[in-house]
Order: C-alpha cells, then structure tokens, then sequence
C-alpha cells in the first residue's frame, strides 16, 4: 500500500460509512445485464434480454442512471461534480 491509500475489507464498512467516503462527491460506475435493471431501476420500461449496460450508483449503492455506455455514465457523473470510480 503506498501513502494515502486507504485499505479496508469490503465486509466490515457499513452502508452508512460508505455514504460518507467523499462527502457525497464519489459515484461508481457498474456493468450490469439488462435483466438487472428492474430490480435497480423499477420505474425503467422493459428492456430486451441479454444487453450489457452500464449503471452509475451514488456511493451507498443507490442509483442514480442507467445507460448503454461506460463513458456516457463517467460523463453524467462528472456533470453532476460527482468523481467516478469504475467496479467489477
């Protein structure tokens, strides 16, 4: 680990710390499959089976956009002064 790097187990940081990290400034950026979205986003209108799409959450996990590109994703966060983070 080099200085200024936080390391931490996924496991022990609670929803709630999470929400904290960045004050409110950090999003990441999730590949997920289109049959995924109505449990992320139930307002979405139904979307074909098998698309690889990209979703952008506010750091607690709550979503915030959907769409079918990683770079349109990074784009809305950064218009909304938001730092994105990209996870696997």
């Amino acid at each position: 680990m080099t200085e200024g790097n936080v390391g931490f187990e996924p496991k022990s940081v609670s929803r709630e710390a999470l929400a904290s990290l960045g004050e409110g400034h950090i999003a990441y950026v999730k590949q997920i499959r289109s049959e995924d979205v109505p449990g992320l986003f139930p307002q979405a209108p139904a979307i074909a089976p098998g698309l690889k799409l990209f979703a952008l959450h506010a750091a607690d996990g709550t979503p915030i956009m959907l769409t079918d590109s990683r770079e349109a994703a990074i784009a809305n966060a950064w218009s909304n002064e938001l730092q994105a983070v990209s996870v696997h």
